[in-house]
């Protein structure tokens, strides 16, 4: 049985995170902390009288493992924080908002030899996942292509508050999602070039090593009818379409936990969404920030 603090209250942490840590055999959820400490009490209670801890490190103090599910840049301030301590991390994508902060988190990880998870729900999905192996077997990809046009501004939508999505947008909360299908079957993305769309849309063209390419239109305001979601694709073996994935995302997120659990058990520490797969995109996302921003193509640096 792992022991977890659960960081964050909001509604990916009750319905995610925190509805996965509970229902798992091999953890148990032994505290719960939140920025907003009525909220914290009102979440710690609804798991069986947990308590709420009103200081990040006594909470790490009390876990063997960390869920974080805040905002990227408080994220990795706690990871650090937590590996620091020893505790193992299952984190949330993207792992940081800036390449410094990933850094610092990968080194704090490798530093005390904590197992690291970050979480990019399609990849915990089995159907999905077999489907990208067997593609990356099978080889000879010449394109992939994303469209992932969603709305945070539909009434009730549980992230029409969120503040560090309004700002970073569909680049920072969409774009990971794309490059965790992406980057399994065409390998490490060396170039980026990125245009800016209507209501916040931003297209992304990737070089990935090797010479395939890769493009993404993404959206956080879509309208309505628009909202869509595809990840194909074309090689020399015909186009293949990536499968939705068939479970919700807290039956996903116990996948997470599962593979954190066995990483602990077993010793290892080569999970392939680890926190060194977490900064890779984040390396991505920075380089395409920088080429929206100055209208060039940037590399990204091995």
């Amino acid at each position: 049985m792992l022991r977890f603090g659960l960081f964050g209250t909001g509604h990916w942490a009750i319905e995610t995170h925190g509805k996965a840590l509970h229902a798992h055999p091999d953890a148990e959820l032994v505290g719960v902390w939140g920025r907003n400490p009525e909220r914290a009490s009102a979440l710690a209670e609804r798991y069986y009288g947990v308590p709420a801890f009103a200081d990040v490190d006594a909470l790490i103090e009390e876990c063997e493992a960390v869920a974080v599910a805040l905002p990227p840049d408080i994220q990795a301030d706690i990871a650090v924080r937590a590996a620091a301590a020893g505790r193992h991390l299952l984190l949330d994508k993207p792992l940081a908002l800036s390449v410094a902060d990933a850094d610092r988190v990968v080194a704090a990880a490798e530093e005390s030899g904590v197992a690291s998870v970050v979480f990019f729900t399609q990849r915990f999905q089995p159907n999905v996942t077999a489907f990208l192996a067997a593609t990356a077997a099978a080889g000879g990809w010449q394109h992939g292509r994303t469209t992932a046009f969603a709305s945070i501004f539909q009434d009730g939508s549980p992230y029409g508050g969120s503040l560090w999505r309004r700002e970073h947008g569909a680049l920072w909360d969409i774009a990971p999602h794309a490059l965790s299908i992406l980057l399994p079957v065409l390998g490490r993305v060396t170039q980026v070039a990125a245009m800016d769309g209507p209501s916040g849309m931003v297209h992304l063209l990737l070089t990935h090593e090797g010479g395939a390419t890769s493009s993404a239109s993404l959206s956080l305001d879509a309208p309505t009818e628009s909202m869509a979601r595809e990840f194909v694709f074309y090689g020399e073996n015909g186009i293949e379409t990536v499968p939705f994935g068939e479970n919700d995302a807290a039956t996903a997120f116990g996948v997470a936990i599962d593979q954190l659990v066995e990483q602990v058990r077993a010793g290892t520490r080569d999970h392939r969404c680890d926190v060194r797969f977490g900064r890779e995109v984040v390396g991505i996302l920075a380089a395409a920030e920088t080429a929206r921003t100055e209208s060039r193509t940037v590399t990204v640096p091995a």
